[in-house]
């Protein structure tokens, strides 16, 4: 469905740039006399679909509030508001009337996004665009999937099971149907115990009349984009191939982050000297930070970032909630917009991290995580990175619970890692230091890792 958004308000973009941009001027005579309206319509009308996507209005939760569609909308404006007065300044003739033009374009496009997108939300919740969906089983995964199909406009849940049978509607408890009854679209089957209990006949029966059967795990990962460690067992994890080595991928992503990470390193470096020196006259102790973290295989490196507390001599508590006096004025901003990782570029090229991994733990905390966070030895699997998916789906991790569901995500990076899948999840980091986050991250006052990340001695 977000593709077909796109798709109609790209046509709305370009119906409009169309219809009111002044003359084109030549361009130095790069362009043949034809191609120049045509290519400043695409590119004008391609910034706004570009400000659209990354203020999020393709994304699901958009579809799910109004106000919440209006406000990216705002967003959306004032990011294309840039691109667009670059291209005016190249393409336009000189003078206010062709900038009331691009001004007007401009409002008229919101205009009609809006009309637009009220139009979608009723759209949205009538057939063909949404989705009959059964779902079997009264696990935990169930009622995770069904809170989460619950959720999206594009779903409609017409049974659920209690027992055997399928139930719904008010007197479900008197009279259980079946699955046929509720002649689903797709079939959810989230059993916690499959043995003499799965309906063989009637999914089959099911399949063969074209409805979609699918387990509940590959489907609530698909919906969340983070594993469901309560129903994910043993046996699993050792028969699948998603979470074993590939060598051709680590190869890939390694030599990516080596470059990524020399040129970055060469471009900051007016940046990184700049920030240490209001470091080092903010408050007093070392300019970095280096403490012993967790890597590839579960060997100890030292990672390096600008310091954001004060020096401490002793450890009041395992998370910063309890510790926030303790940023200083220029940690708590190098915090807000992530600059405090910085020096793990060095890290990278080092070899010790990609660019794109889970976030790498204190050494000190591994035993604790490994005896209570299920499974979590696989995060040494891969390297970790500067950001990972965990970072900019869920943020920072306060408590030992927090840490635990934020492994979800990490055991979804590893088990569907990809050099795509690292690409969105660079943009998705940049979109997040650029314009915040949409998760829980965004109400946080600080943005807080484990204190053992910067205790330093006062000596």
């Amino acid at each position: 469905m977000a593709l077909l958004l796109v798709c109609v308000e790209s046509a709305f973009c370009c119906a409009v740039f169309a219809l009111l941009l002044p003359p084109i001027e030549p361009i130095g005579g790069s362009l043949p006399g034809g191609l120049q309206v045509p290519t400043a319509v695409l590119l004008f009308a391609g910034c706004c679909i570009a400000a659209l996507a990354y203020a999020g209005l393709y994304d699901r939760r958009s579809a799910e509030s109004r106000s919440a569609c209006l406000l990216r909308l705002a967003r959306a404006a004032v990011l294309a508001a840039v691109p667009l007065i670059v291209l005016a300044a190249l393409f336009l003739p000189a003078g206010a009337a062709s900038w009331l033009r691009v001004v007007a374009a401009l409002a008229l496009t919101s205009a009609l996004v809006i009309l637009g997108r009220a139009a979608w939300h009723r759209m949205a919740r009538r057939p063909p665009f949404v989705e009959r969906v059964a779902v079997l089983g009264k696990s935990p995964l169930a009622k995770a999937v069904l809170a989460e199909l619950r959720a999206r406009r594009d779903c409609r849940i017409v049974a659920y099971e209690q027992g055997r049978f399928l139930r719904r509607g008010p007197d479900a408890a008197a009279h259980p149907r079946p699955a046929a009854d509720a002649r689903p679209h797709r079939i959810v089957v989230a059993l916690r115990e499959r043995r003499g209990l799965v309906p063989v006949a009637a999914l089959l029966d099911a399949k063969r009349q074209g409805v979609v059967v699918e387990d509940g795990i590959p489907v609530y990962e698909r919906l969340t984009g983070k594993v469901a460690i309560e129903s994910l067992h043993p046996s699993q994890v050792i028969f699948s191939e998603e979470f074993g080595r590939s060598t051709s991928y680590d190869r890939a992503a390694r030599a990516i982050s080596f470059v990524a990470a020399g040129l970055g390193l060469a471009l900051t470096a007016p940046l990184l000297l700049v920030l240490a020196i209001l470091i080092k006259l903010d408050s007093r102790g070392p300019v970095l930070f280096v403490h012993g973290r967790i890597g590839k295989d579960g060997r100890v490196f030292p990672l390096m970032k600008f310091r954001t507390m004060h020096p401490a001599g002793e450890r009041r508590s395992e998370w910063v909630r309890d510790n926030g006096d303790r940023i200083t004025r220029v940690g708590r901003w190098l915090r807000k917009f992530r600059l405090d990782e910085l020096p793990q570029l060095f890290n990278v090229v080092a070899g010790h991290m990609n660019l794109v991994g889970p976030r790498p733990h204190p050494a000190t905390n591994y035993a604790l995580f490994t005896e209570h966070i299920p499974f979590y030895a696989f995060r040494s699997m891969v390297r970790p990175g500067i950001t990972g998916w965990a970072q900019v789906r869920y943020g920072y991790a306060n408590s030992l619970k927090e840490e635990t569901d934020k492994m979800r995500y990490d055991l979804y990076y590893i088990k569907h890692r990809s050099l795509l899948f690292d690409l969105d999840i660079v943009l998705l980091t940049v979109k997040v230091v650029l314009l915040g986050s949409d998760s829980k991250l965004e109400g946080a006052a600080v943005s807080a890792e484990p204190l053992l990340e910067e205790r330093i001695d006062a000596a």
